[in-house]
This record gives structure tokens, C-alpha cells and sequence, in this order.
């Protein structure tokens, strides 16, 4: 090769560093200046799943939610769900960042400053959503949908809009105002417009003719004709319609919107395979077509461009690689390091009622005290559904609600009590992480809700999602408190199981030695853990649980975002500021939440004296469902906790479970107790009490205990 050439490709590629080292400045500059702004959160509505009172109709209408908040992040609007099951009309006020996606959709509406009602797609019920960016908006909303008007196909179309005499042809996009005098206006386009249809298009075919026979007008000037294919696995779709290219379509910028044809490209979706296009023409996106063989170019010509363009690819690539491969040997270290642990120093706490066998875990159905014949903690491999007939509900989330329901055996008239958890279509993603969790044969524990299979199913309303598991029927934790006051032997039970079942899921080794890998519950309150009939605890309620697999980098535990219960988050939560270089800090986080439920149930102990009415964590304090700035002010500013009364310190068990109380929620997370640490300290405390021989219920011997001393 001629060295002059080779210098001159050097310095073209020099200066195409030095511009693009350039331009990053540029916009790190411009990046750092718009985080440096300073930012107003906006005010609004917030308030979680209530009856809603406005029917679907146009007009006005208030919503019933008389709770208001400010936003945590600047970026955020305010913005109202209204959803009508068929059984039940709700609505939901929140907070939410316009950029990412709510139930599945984006919010194209947010720049407005009123909450004007727009209808989703969705199965087997009726959604609005609405959003706006000025404060209190979403306390009042709008129903208005306009139709879209049907008009004759092109070619029936009267030609009265021509203009003959015209001395420069206009375009063909326009016609020539009522005075003739260089007055245009853009007609409006004339698109295929249906609902999701049933396709018959094929991706081996490079053109498909779509089946929908509906012609219509575009409401706007602004809005071409759009093409959307969807495979799911079962089967395939297409949607045609009208949409404005400067607003995001499921997610997407339309950036081939200038196009004469509809030339399909591939889109990222977790729901199978999609495909869209869009173009300006009239009726264009009747044809979709997946490849255009006359742009194809068989013969790769070799160029001075092609030769900058790969010497400036080649470093990243290199980068990329030495990464990637440095990662893989830390991976491979980390698993070894981890082997070796286990194997030189194996695992000395057991816990001495913990069976090491590898069998299955059999089911203990609550009600009839049977053993179930179903594996706990596995899936169900087979093809048919389990026989099983729903009872009454029991308990109904933000995003699931919880039956009671019976399993039948082989005989009709036997059947073994479960526990069924139904997930709405939408809330498919909170189903599988939570099925991911339960399907862990690691996870098996006393103190771990009992699981038995996860199915799809097809009902009257939709698919819907199981995860079937034990059913208890002494219900949650919460509810139980609010119902009785306990003795002192149940508030060991009780505060002991739940350290055990904490402890498990945040070990790195199963009872029996195995290698596991850490879980944390981040959701830990007493409504997600539940009572069994001998007076323990069970933990339940993983949908925002997260593996602390050691492959997970420091982006990947960003990303997994502040979740929780704002009552019983962390001063770090609160904050964001939690260490994602140590892992260790989300369990520290459980930690305290776990603490500021021991406090509710040692509130309820009839040991410390005149027992009161049962309240939540921080109690009055703060409303009935706080936001994060109001927990914050208690927390952070305040470093406030939950009371404990002096004369819960005149009982020398109540006194030790208060100091550890006090230790896990201490505001340095490095400071907090294990989980372990706590079941155990319980341990401790209940050889004390068994040696003092102070302990005595007020249901047992309601005036002391010297009958039992003399014993």
C-alpha cells in the first residue's frame, strides 16, 4: 500500500477522535449543567387502589382520593388509572416519569395541564389513563374519546378538491385555499385503520397484503399511516392505524415515517416478536413489506470509508473483549472462592427440627391438619391443570388478589385446603419474578411460605396467572395483632421464626450445607408474613425480592430501583444512598424492616404491662399510606423511631428483645445485627427464660407464677 495513503487514512482517523472526544465534552458539559438545575417536584394526588365513583362517560369527574403528595423526582407528573372489571369500577392517583412505561404503556399525554382520559388496550377489562405536569391536576379528569371518521377509499374520492388552471403545480399532499391565492392545506391522510386483528401474514414472506378492509381519515394533518405485527408464540397479530411521528408509539420513535412503503423493522418487546412501520402515502400501510430486495447490494466494496470507519470500531471492540473476559475469570474466581468456603468450613448452625433430606416437602394443610400428598416446592410439569375450585377471598394487593380454595384428591368428595394467588394479564412480570423465587428447591424452609405449582390459566375474564401455595388460615401477621394481645411464650414463637425465615433467605447455604444464593425480600412488613396454626411465622410475598447472585454488577443492583413499603423502608432507601459495592447492604435494609416489625409485636405482649390498641410502626405520626418525603421527615430529619415505653423495660425478656430491636434499626447500616445474629439472640433468650422459670401466660395462670416455681 502507498505510505501516503496510509498516513492520510492515519489522520482522518486522528481527527474523527478528536471530534468525537470533543462532542462527549460537549455533552457531559450539557449533562452535568441540566443535573445542577434546580428542580421543583410537582404536587399531586396520590392515592393507592380505591372505588371510584365516576362511571365511563364524557365530561368532568372528581376523583375520590383526598390524599396529596410531592412527587420524588423533578421529572415526574401526575397522573389518574380508571379501570372497570365488569364487577368493580377503581381508580389509582400517582406519581410517575412520563419516559417509562405504566402497566405496559407510555404516557404521550403528560405536557398537558389537564387529565384528559384516554383508552387503553387491554383484555378482559376497560382502562383510562390520563397524566399532566401541573400541581393537583389529576384530582379531576376528563372522559372524551374521539371517534375516528370513516371515509370513502381513494379512488371513490370526488374530485371537486382540484384546482385546474394552476400555474405551479402544488404537491400532493395539498390543496389550494378558497381564494386561489397560494393558500395551502395539508390533507389529511387516508390510512387503514382496525383494531388488533387476527394476521395471516407470514415473516418468510417478503410482502403481506394486511386483512383489514377499514379506510379512514386521520384525525390530525400531522399523523401518518402505521403498521404493527406481533407474534406472542400462540398466535399472530397485526394492527393498522393512524399516529403523529413526533410522539412515541408502545414505546417507540416512528423514524421511518417519510417512507412511500411500509418496510417493517423489528422492535424489542418482552411479549414475543414485533414489528412496525409507518409511511405518508394514502391507504400505504395496506402492504408490509419485511425486505427490499432492490436495495440489497451483493458486492462488499472495499473504500476509504469502509477503512476509517473499521479502524475506529477496532479499539472499542478490543476494549469490549478484554472486559468481558476479565469478568468471566472473576466469575469463575468468585465460584471457586465460594466452593472452597463450603467445603473447609462447613455450616455449624442448624437448626435441630430441620429435616436434611432431599425429599420434598410435604404440605400441611392448616384446616385438617392432613399431609398433603403434593410436593411443596415444585412445578407442576404436567400438561392438565390441578383440580382446584375457588372459595372466598381472602386478601386482595395492589396487584394480586389471594384465595382460599380447595384441591381435590382422587375421590370427589376429599380435597386439601390451598392457598391461590391470581394475577391479573397485565401483572405478569410480578408473577414470574415471584414463581423464579418459589421454584428456588433452595428456599425450602419452615419459616418460608410452602409453595406447590404455578399455572396459566384461561378464564370468562382473561388469562390469568396462579401460583397456588399452603393456606394458614390464621391469615396475616398485621391482622392477627390487631385481634389479639399475645403472652410472652408467642412473642418468642412468633419473633424467632420470623429471625429463622429471614436468616434463610439471606444465607448462602441451605441447613444442610448446600450452597444457595442470597435472597432478599426488600418488602418485609407485617402484612407479608403469615401466622401458622403452632404460632410461628412464615414469609411471604417475593415479588419484589432480588438474587444476590455474584455475577451481578453494580449497574444491574441500580437498576433494580427504591421499592418497598414507604412505612418500613431503610434511612438508605429513603435516601437512595444504599452501597451497591457491598451486597450486604440490602440485606442490612431487611434487617430493618424486620426490626420495626418485632416492635409491632411486642406492642401487642401482655409482659408490658397495659397493652393499647394495635398501631403500625410510627403510628399517628404519619398518615395511613406515607409517601417518601413524609417517612423521610420522620426518619432522616427526626431520626425518629417507633415509642418504647419505660414500662416495657420492667420485664427482663421484653428488656433483651428491646435492646435487639434497637440494634437492628440502628440509622449506620453497618451497625445493624445479622439476621442470624437475631434467631439467635431469641434462642439465648428463650434458655434464660426456660432456666429462670419466669415466663407464664396470663391465659395459662392468670395470677403468678409460684405454682409453676414449686413444680
Amino acid at each position: 500500500m502507498n505510505p501516503m495513503a496510509v498516513v492520510q487514512r492515519l489522520t482522518i482517523l486522528w481527527t474523527l477522535i478528536v471530534c468525537c472526544t470533543s462532542a462527549t465534552l460537549n455533552i457531559l458539559d450539557d449533562v452535568s449543567f441540566m443535573l445542577n438545575q434546580p428542580s421543583t417536584n410537582t404536587l399531586c394526588a396520590f392515592c393507592d387502589v380505591l372505588n371510584a365513583t365516576c362511571p365511563e362517560s364524557k365530561g368532568n369527574c372528581k376523583t375520590s382520593c383526598d390524599k396529596v403528595a410531592s412527587c420524588d423526582h423533578a421529572e415526574e407528573v401526575c397522573v389518574t388509572v380508571w379501570r372497570s372489571s365488569g364487577t368493580s369500577v377503581t381508580e389509582e392517583t400517582l406519581c410517575h416519569n412520563p419516559l417509562l412505561p405504566l402497566y405496559g404503556r407510555m404516557l404521550d399525554d403528560y405536557n398537558s395541564s389537564t387529565c384528559n382520559m384516554k383508552k387503553q388496550k387491554t383484555h378482559g377489562e376497560t382502562l383510562f389513563m390520563c397524566a399532566c405536569n401541573k400541581d393537583q391536576c389529576n384530582q379531576e379528569f376528563t372522559f372524551d374519546e374521539k371517534p375516528y371518521q370513516k371515509v370513502a377509499p381513494s379512488h371513490k374520492r370526488k374530485e371537486h378538491n382540484k384546482v385546474p388552471h394552476q400555474k405551479s403545480k402544488p404537491s400532493e399532499d395539498t390543496i389550494i385555499g378558497p381564494n386561489n391565492v397560494g393558500e395551502e392545506f395539508k390533507l389529511r391522510q387516508l390510512c387503514k385503520f382496525c383494531d388488533i386483528l387476527d394476521s395471516s401474514c407470514e415473516l418468510k414472506e417478503p410482502k403481506c397484503e394486511s386483512i383489514c378492509e377499514r379506510t379512514s381519515t386521520c384525525p390530525n394533518s400531522s399523523e401518518v399511516c402505521v403498521g404493527i405485527w406481533r407474534n406472542n408464540g400462540t398466535h399472530i397479530t397485526e394492527e393498522t392505524l393512524c399516529h403523529d411521528p413526533t410522539l412515541p408509539i408502545y414505546g417507540y420513535m416512528l423514524d421511518d415515517s417519510e417512507n412511500k412503503e411500509c418496510i417493517m423493522k423489528e422492535k424489542k418487546t418482552t411479549e414475543g416478536v414485533m414489528f412496525m412501520c409507518s409511511c405518508d402515502e394514502e391507504e400505504c400501510n395496506l402492504n408490509f413489506i419485511w425486505e427490499d430486495e432492490k436495495d440489497k447490494d451483493p458486492v462488499f466494496l472495499w473504500s476509504d470509508t469502509t477503512f476509517v470507519a473499521l479502524s475506529s470500531l477496532l479499539p472499542p471492540v478490543i476494549i469490549a473483549a478484554a472486559v468481558i473476559g476479565i469478568f468471566y475469570c472473576y466469575r469463575v474466581y468468585r465460584k471457586n472462592k465460594l466452593s472452597k468456603k463450603w467445603e473447609k468450613n462447613p455450616p455449624c448452625m442448624r437448626h435441630p427440627n430441620m429435616d436434611c433430606s432431599d425429599d420434598c416437602v410435604m404440605m400441611i394443610d392448616d384446616d385438617r391438619s392432613d399431609i398433603s400428598s403434593t410436593c411443596a416446592n415444585n412445578l407442576n410439569h404436567n400438561t392438565e391443570l390441578l383440580p382446584i375450585e375457588l372459595d372466598t377471598l381472602v386478601g386482595k394487593g395492589r396487584f394480586a388478589e389471594v384465595y382460599k380454595a380447595k384441591l381435590k384428591q382422587n375421590t370427589s368428595d376429599q380435597f386439601e385446603t390451598v392457598a391461590v394467588k391470581i394475577f391479573p394479564y397485565e401483572e405478569d412480570a410480578s408473577w414470574k419474578m415471584e414463581k423464579e423465587i418459589f421454584s428456588d428447591i433452595n428456599l425450602k424452609h419452615e419459616n418460608i411460605l410452602q409453595f406447590l405449582t404455578a399455572e396459566e390459566r384461561k378464564t370468562d375474564v382473561g388469562k390469568q396467572y396462579w401460583l397456588i401455595t399452603a393456606f394458614h388460615s390464621k391469615g396475616n401477621l398485621q391482622e392477627y395483632l390487631k385481634k389479639h394481645i399475645i403472652s410472652w411464650e408467642d412473642l418468642l414463637q412468633l419473633g424467632c421464626s420470623l429471625a429463622r425465615g429471614v436468616a434463610h433467605l439471606h444465607s448462602d447455604h441451605t441447613p444442610c450445607g448446600r450452597p444457595k444464593t442470597p435472597i432478599v425480600h426488600r418488602d418485609l412488613k407485617s402484612s407479608n408474613i403469615l401466622v401458622k396454626n403452632d404460632q410461628t411465622c412464615c414469609v411471604c410475598d417475593f415479588g419484589l425480592s432480588l438474587w444476590l447472585d455474584p455475577s451481578l454488577s453494580v449497574d444491574d443492583l441500580a437498576n433494580s430501583g427504591q421499592v418497598g413499603t414507604a412505612r418500613y423502608m431503610a434511612p438508605e432507601v429513603l435516601e437512595s444512598r444504599i452501597n451497591l459495592e457491598n451486597m450486604e447492604s440490602f440485606k442490612q435494609a431487611d434487617v430493618y424492616s424486620m426490626a420495626l416489625v418485632l416492635w409491632e409485636i411486642t406492642s401487642r405482649c401482655n409482659a408490658i404491662g397495659e397493652v393499647k390498641d394495635y398501631e403500625p410502626p410510627f403510628g399517628s405520626k404519619v398518615r395511613e399510606h406515607p409517601c417518601v418525603e413524609s417517612m423521610k421527615d420522620n426518619v432522616l430529619r427526626d431520626r425518629g423511631r417507633p415509642e418504647i415505653s419505660n414500662s416495657w423495660l420492667n420485664h427482663q425478656g421484653i428488656q433483651l428483645v428491646c435492646e435487639t430491636i434497637t440494634e437492628c434499626w440502628d440509622h449506620d447500616p453497618e451497625a445493624r445485627l445479622t439476621a442470624q445474629c437475631v434467631a439467635e439472640r431469641f434462642h439465648e433468650i428463650e434458655h434464660l427464660d426456660r432456666i429462670s422459670e419466669r415466663s407464664c401466660s396470663e391465659e395459662k395462670i392468670p395470677e403468678d407464677c409460684t405454682e409453676n416455681t414449686n413444680k
